[in-house]
Formats: C-alpha cells, structure tokens, sequence
C-alpha cells in the first residue's frame, strides 16, 4: 500500500496524491548549449520520461533556460522541465521564471535567501524539490550529526520548516545516497519523522545518486528505490546511470514494473529449470518471449515441470508447463485447460488459447 502522500503539481503532471509514480532522467548538457539540451529533452521524452532536470550552475545558464523551454514547447514536447540548483540562489530566482520546478539542495543553499525564494514559488505556482544528498551536508549539519542518515532528514526538516512558515505545501523531498542502504534509511526515518511531527507527507522522490554504469548502476538502483517502494514510499523516481540519460528510462519502468506499481511490458514468470525439467527451458522461454512481448497487458509463466510449475506460477495469466516428456500442459490462470499437448505444437496452441479467451491484441 502506498504511503497517501499529498499532491504536488508539476506542470501538467501530478506528483504525490496518488498519482501513478512519475519516471525522471536529466540531461547531461550544459544549458548553454540550446540545442544540445532540448535534443536531449526530446529524446527523453519520445522514450517515455515524464519529467526532465537540468543542472544550473549559474544565473548565466538559468537565462538560457527561457530559450529552451520555448523550443521544447515548439516541437510539442509538454512534459515538465525541473531545474537544478546548488549555491546559486540568483540562478535559482531566475529558473522560476521558465521551469515548473526547481530543485534546491540545503547543504549548500544559503539559508537565508530560501525563504524569499519559497514566497517567489508560492506567488510563481511554480514547485520546489528539497534534495539532500548524503555526499553534500553543510557544516553545521555535519558538526551535529554527522554525515548519517539523521543529518540528511535533519537538514530536509530544517528547509521544509521555512516552507511551512510561508504556507507552501508545492514541495517534493529526496534524500540521496551513493550507497542504496544509507540513501533507504534516511527516507524511511524521514516519513516517520514527518508523521510523527504533525507535517503533511509530501511526495517522494526516489535515487540512488552516483550509482555507476551497466550492471552495477542496475543492482544498485534496484536495492534502494525497490525496497521503498515495495515499503509504498516513492512518487517519483530517477534511476542515475553514467550513461545516455535515455537509458534511464526502460530501467525506471521496469523498476515500477517489478513492484507492481506500473505495466509497460509483457511479464514473463519462468524457472531456473533442474533435473525435473522436461524441454530446454532457455530457448522454448526465449521462443514465448518473441511470439508474446507484445501483449504488454498480459503475464505468461514457463515452467519446466508440474511438481512447482502450477503453484510457482500463481498469478500467471496463461502458463506452459511440462507435463511428460515431449509434452505441454497450458494453463489459464490455475486451471489447467490443454493437457498433455505435444510440444511441436504448444505455441500455436497457447495463441489459439489467448485469442479464445479474449485476450489477444496485435
């Protein structure tokens, strides 16, 4: 069950209120490079990312954000564009004026220009993402408690404090870490933290900052926004891999996949195979992936014998099973409806077994 976060709008989208979870990636170009950036922002977008940050180091880089924005809305590109904000509250002023949302991160944003900037915010509409970063807590934080996970909620409260003065509730937190278990700690003590001191529960957004290339970057990723969202913490998240931002994306989608919070593709559910398996698992699974990915509504589970086939498939909308040697047994849900089917003709006959119960789609 989902943590029933408050609603945040970004935008045209809604982040929090239960809204279904928001996929983010970010540019890796300078704003300065016009072109380069709204490239990027629209590669993003036709791969399916539903919202776009990009890094703003000066006010110099937040002026050309004006320029971006209007050839990104150009070419119809509508998903909201978040900026990104360290030190520079001058910069931070002049993103409001062009982007749904800014982010801000306290460690390193000067206190006292914030609560002039929330009010900007509150009059603008504009959102405001208060992002710790383990690697990023300001000295005072860091002479108090230390760099842990209770510095890092620590120093998201003391900001969220300025925001609740001003009346302003538009606010999304993240709490980032390089290591999946201290950035995991420190969201979970922040939602205790916020029920216990009588706060609205704001949005979340979920990351694993720095999390490396290729697999590493996965398993990473998949460790630290997985277990919190399976915890229902989480409204939004970015999966950080050094590599093109669009590869982001399939992996995002396929994180809210796993939880069960999203579905962009077939699910395919199939055994390791042992010495009970009745057919060559890895090239028949590889065959129902081809024939069937594109029923991105439905799960299919290949199992290579009956002794935990059936069971192990459980919530499994059509299974293929093994039944005897050269046989198949299919399944629809539970119930076993074609049995012993050789298995020459077991994929013809699953197809025939989709479109008769009415679940096929070209």
């Amino acid at each position: 069950m989902r943590e029933k976060t408050i609603a945040v709008k970004v935008g045209n989208a809604i982040i929090g209120g239960g809204a279904p979870v928001l996929v983010q990636s970010m540019t890796t170009t300078s704003p300065k490079d016009v072109e380069g950036s709204v490239k990027q922002i629209v590669e993003l977008a036709k791969a399916g990312c539903e919202l776009v940050r990009i890094t703003v180091p000066t006010q110099a880089d937040a002026e050309k954000l004006q320029e971006i924005m209007e050839k990104v809305r150009a070419v119809g590109v509508q998903i909201p564009i978040s900026a990104d904000i360290h030190y520079q509250p001058r910069a931070a002023f002049e993103a409001l004026k062009w982007v749904e949302k800014v982010r801000i991160n306290p460690g390193n944003f000067a206190k006292e220009e914030f609560a002039p900037f929330v009010r900007e915010a509150k009059r603008m509409g504009k959102a405001i993402r208060i992002g710790v970063n383990h690697g990023s807590l300001s000295a005072k934080i860091l002479a108090e408690y230390g760099n842990t996970p209770l510095g890092m909620v620590e120093s998201g409260l003391e900001f969220l404090n300025i925001c609740e003065a001003e009346d302003f509730d538009q606010i999304i937190f993240s709490l980032k870490a390089s290591h999946p278990k201290s950035m995991v700690e420190a969201n979970r003590l922040m939602v205790e933290r916020l029920k216990a001191g009588g706060h609205k529960l704001y949005p979340f957004h979920l990351g694993v900052t720095e999390a490396g290339e290729g697999e590493d970057g996965r398993i990473k990723s998949a460790v630290g926004i997985g277990a919190l969202l399976i915890d229902g913490i989480g409204d939004t998240i970015r999966v950080s891999l050094t590599e093109d931002p669009v590869n982001e994306v399939p992996v995002a989608f396929a994180l809210l996949q796993a939880a069960g919070l999203r579905r962009t593709k077939a699910e395919f559910i199939s055994c390791p195979g042992c010495g009970r398996t009745l057919f060559d698992l890895q090239s028949v699974t590889a065959e129902v992936k081809q024939r069937f990915s594109h029923l991105k509504h439905l799960s299919i589970a290949v199992m290579g014998c009956i002794v935990n086939g059936p069971g192990e498939m459980a919530g499994a909308d059509f299974g293929y099973v093994g039944a005897a040697a050269g046989k198949v047994t299919l399944y629809y849900g539970m119930e076993p409806v074609r049995k012993n089917i050789p298995q020459s003709e077991a994929l013809d006959a699953l197809e025939n077994l989709i479109k008769e119960r009415g679940r096929w789609s070209a």
